[in-house]
């Protein structure tokens, strides 16, 4: 009897501890679906003005995509690539675009983000402008001038590649560190000589013959501009990232055979004349690809060279950073 009563109280102790893991245990799917459903939060920033990132921006374009996600976009705006690398470096920025000088900058500095696609070679991009009456006329006038360029960016790797070409140093002019909207104002203020800029100031200025380009397109300089994801957002998300660039190539195709409207968008946006953007976007087609060999090869070049110019403080081999596992996907038919 007693053998029995200590089966029966073993039985209810073991059916209670049952029970009890299963009180426990049940709940976890549902404990893993609410985390899985948690909401995700996309920060993506733009870099400059005319800007594809604005066109999905304006247009409402990624809402919809990252619905299915539980996700929802955040945006901010730069007027360059050095200030979205500490964006990117504090965990701000999940998906960008750079020019060569920030991405450069960016990876010999070890912040963690990968290319995954080509938006331009850049060869049209970057200029050198001098006031028409300057009787600054080539390259080698340079020499002993003051010139304004935001250090970091793409147009100062230009700057730097264009005075090697005509067999001068950075150190042969005196460089004035400014962002895109002060060097304006002391470019045409007359407080500075020179100005290493991109488009929109470029044509902007020259359509108005306040300036005059000395070295642009002309010097056929690649200054390769690529979008970018942070490697810890792009790995934890890679559906979100390929249905971005989706979405990316998408607005390429309506700002290339839109040409009008999209002027009017920039035009509204960035209170620029639209006929100055009408020549931009001529100038400028846009397009997203892989990242070539070709580009990956320019990119290290420059890399090398930037590193033995002291201008990097570490050796990169810019391949390992290329990721063109996204886009492949994107643009598959």
């Amino acid at each position: 009897m007693k053998s029995k009563k200590r089966f029966t109280a073993t039985f209810v102790r073991i059916v209670a501890i049952v029970a009890l893991l299963a009180a426990v245990i049940v709940p976890l799917p549902a404990q893993k679906a609410h985390a899985e459903s948690k909401e995700i939060k996309v920060n993506i920033a733009i870099n400059g003005s005319l800007n594809i990132l604005s066109i999905i921006k304006e247009k409402g374009l990624l809402d919809d995509v990252l619905k299915k996600y539980n996700a929802t976009v955040t945006w901010s705006e730069f007027v360059g690539g050095p200030p979205i690398l500490e964006a990117l470096a504090a965990k701000r920025v999940d998906i960008s675009v750079l020019g060569d000088g920030a991405a450069l900058q960016g990876l010999s500095a070890g912040l963690p983000f990968s290319g995954i696609g080509l938006v331009s070679d850049g060869t049209r991009l970057n200029s050198i402008l001098v006031a028409p009456d300057s009787g600054i006329a080539t390259v080698k006038d340079l020499k002993g001038k003051t010139v304004a360029v935001a250090k970091g960016t793409t147009s100062h790797v230009f700057l730097v590649k264009v005075l090697a070409k005509y067999g001068l140093k950075e150190k042969d002019v005196k460089i004035v560190n400014l962002a895109q909207p002060e060097a304006q104002s002391a470019f045409l203020g007359g407080k500075v000589d020179v100005w290493a800029t991109i488009d929109p100031y470029t044509t902007q200025l020259t359509l108005q013959k306040k300036a005059v380009s000395i070295a642009g397109g002309n010097e056929n300089i690649s200054a390769p501009i690529t979008l970018i994801a942070r490697n810890a957002f792009a790995k934890a998300h890679p559906d979100i990232v390929t249905d971005i660039l989706v979405v990316y190539k998408q607005a390429v195709n309506w700002q290339n055979t839109h040409t009008d409207e999209a002027a009017q968008l920039f035009a509204d946006q960035k209170k620029i004349p639209k006929a100055v953007v009408k020549a931009i976007l001529s100038n400028q087609v846009a397009k997203l690809s892989p990242i070539t060999p070709a580009i990956i090869s320019t990119q290290q070049k420059s890399a090398d060279y930037l590193y033995d110019a002291k201008f990097l403080k570490k050796k990169i081999k810019y391949s390992d950073s290329v990721n063109n596992a996204f886009v492949t996907k994107a643009l598959a038919p």
